[in-house]
């Protein structure tokens, strides 16, 4: 949610569990509001994943950059998560997992999902580098 607008809602995302993370959830995207999502410039790389894609979310004039993130191509292994969306939970107003409100991953790189179920120390805060 994001200004009072959902911008995903769905009951068949796609979990992703990777070393010293808290969850991603990929949302499909015929569950994404993807009318209010443009493609950004920036592009990273996961070498598991592959070439990751950025989206703006853009609505009643305004902007946030590079709100969610998408593998369209992505290597064997991660094809279940083609046409999928995953959301920075600090980059909007409220996500949630099964009705919880989840908390963002520390630093702005990463975009795992901390429920009270997971427990850290996770990757992307200060000093954690290197991990």
């Amino acid at each position: 949610m994001h200004r009072g607008v959902a911008l995903a809602d769905s009951w068949s995302c796609r979990r992703v569990l990777e070393t010293s993370h808290p969850p991603v959830y990929y949302v499909p995207h015929d569950d994404v509001r993807t009318d209010l999502l443009s493609r950004a410039h920036r592009v990273t790389v996961c070498e598991w994943k592959g070439v990751a894609t950025y989206w703006t979310l853009v609505m009643h004039g305004h902007t946030v950059p590079d709100v969610a993130w998408s593998y369209e191509d992505p290597l064997q292994g991660y094809l279940s998560i083609a046409r999928h969306f995953a959301f920075y939970a600090g980059r909007v107003d409220l996500c949630t997992v099964g009705g919880e409100r989840v908390k963002a991953q520390p630093g702005d790189f990463y975009g795992g999902w901390i429920t009270d179920e997971i427990l850290g120390p996770f990757k992307g805060a200060t000093g954690t580098v290197g991990w």
